[in-house]
């Protein structure tokens, strides 16, 4: 005999009930993810450029210039695109901002390496993002600290410095590659600074 309800039902339990709406599994191959991936493979093809014939040629400094703002083009696609389209992923979360760090990174170390750039700057830029990235986890068991207008700022100022620096530009330009990486800069400390007031103020509300 039947356990189902007259209504037709099938009981709780029953074989190939469902018992709630599915969860949607997000594919790991997705769009998102593939540009996020795919700037990461730019940074080899981006230093090969800008150190192509001693990095002063300028067609060489063109296309490394080009592949940099391709990659950072693709910073500000993915990231759109993945939370539009739910298409979030844990593989996402962690290689993302490894491939944010790995571009913007790549290309301070190879201005230095030329000499174009002072070490002191690309330090402070990479010592501010080796802090932020340490106080994340010091603060993740108490919560996560949203990324900030500043933060967002600052990135686009890191990206315009960068660029300018790439770009074969006359010697004349000189004062605007200065200003412009002096704002990336000054953007870079005061954020840094902001992100420690606010993960001391995590830490001493939840501890």
């Amino acid at each position: 005999m039947s356990a189902t309800p007259a209504d037709g039902t099938p009981p709780a339990g029953a074989a190939g009930e469902a018992l709630g709406p599915a969860v949607a599994q997000v594919p790991l191959v997705n769009i998102a993810n593939i540009l996020t991936v795919t700037r990461l493979v730019l940074v080899p093809v981006f230093l090969l450029a800008l150190f192509a014939d001693g990095g002063v040629s300028e067609g060489w400094r063109m296309v490394a210039f080009l592949v940099f703002a391709v990659g950072s083009i693709t910073d500000f696609i993915d990231g759109h695109l993945a939370r539009k389209y739910g298409l979030v992923t844990d593989f996402g979360k962690v290689v993302d901002p490894i491939a944010d760090k790995a571009l913007t990174g790549a290309a301070l170390i190879g201005l230095s390496a030329l000499g174009e750039l002072p070490w002191w700057v690309t330090l402070t830029i990479a010592g501010r993002e080796i802090l932020v990235t340490l106080l994340r986890f010091w603060v993740i068991r108490y919560g996560v600290i949203a990324a900030s207008y500043g933060g967002k700022v600052k990135t686009f100022a890191q990206i315009i410095a960068i660029g300018l620096y790439l770009l074969p530009l006359p010697a004349a330009l000189d004062p605007l590659l200065w200003a412009g990486m002096g704002i990336a800069l000054a953007l870079t400390v005061v954020t840094g600074v902001d992100y420690v007031v606010r993960a001391l103020r995590l830490r001493a509300t939840r501890a």
